[in-house]
């Protein structure tokens, strides 16, 4: 904690008007001080070796670095410090990256002001924070599995295993039309951005 007893926060993201709505939303803080910004991942770690934060705002869309691999990196050297990802994505398998990756809450950016101070002064009593529209979408997670049908299981393992639409069609005897059609929906079904996070979504959550 810094001198004064208040918990010292670096905010790290690249929009200039959130950075300063955030500093405002601070200033009146009697558990609070922003002690650094940062617009880049590159400044984020010339800010920890000027003086360390209790805790970071981290935004997970950095201009050169993912946050989410940012995060493992502070978390590596400087387990000690609080990482809050502030975020507009509200999906699934990246909130949860961030949190394997040692983030100890998830706020999206349009999340209440008392949600943001809560999510500080929460990390840092060693507690995990989701602001509640992520912990309504990891409760429907884990109480809804995606399932799948006999079909799409076999398409996705077949995806998994690297085979090409042309392949696939040829080993379950469907056109290679059916099979495009077959995978979009796999896509939507899982939530996923393309084949890569599908494969990576496949594997974590043993879909096959």
């Amino acid at each position: 904690m810094t001198a004064n007893d208040k918990i010292g926060v670096l905010i790290v993201d690249d929009h200039r008007i959130l950075v300063e709505g955030l500093k405002r939303l601070f200033v009146n803080s009697e558990t609070i001080q922003v002690i650094g910004v940062a617009y880049t991942g590159k400044e984020c770690r010339h800010a920890i070796s000027k003086t360390i934060p209790d805790v970071i705002l981290l935004d997970i869309s950095l201009p050169d670095i993912s946050g989410i691999d940012l995060c493992k990196e502070i978390k590596d050297q400087f387990p000690q410090i609080k990482i809050v990802a502030l975020s507009s994505f509200n999906e699934y398998a990246i909130v949860r990256q961030m949190l394997e990756n040692g983030a100890s809450g998830y706020v999206v950016k349009n999340a209440m002001p008392e949600e943001i101070i809560m999510s500080v002064e929460m990390v840092m009593s060693n507690e995990s924070f989701l602001c509640e529209e992520i912990d309504l979408l990891m409760r429907n997670r884990c109480h809804n599995p995606v399932w799948l049908t006999p079909r799409e299981k076999e398409l996705l393992r077949f995806i998994v295993d690297g085979f090409t639409n042309h392949e696939i069609a040829d080993k379950m005897y469907l056109s290679v039309e059916t099979i495009n059609g077959y995978r979009k929906n796999l896509l939507v079904k899982l939530g996923a951005r393309n084949t890569a996070m599908m494969v990576r979504m496949a594997l974590e959550q043993k879909l096959v």
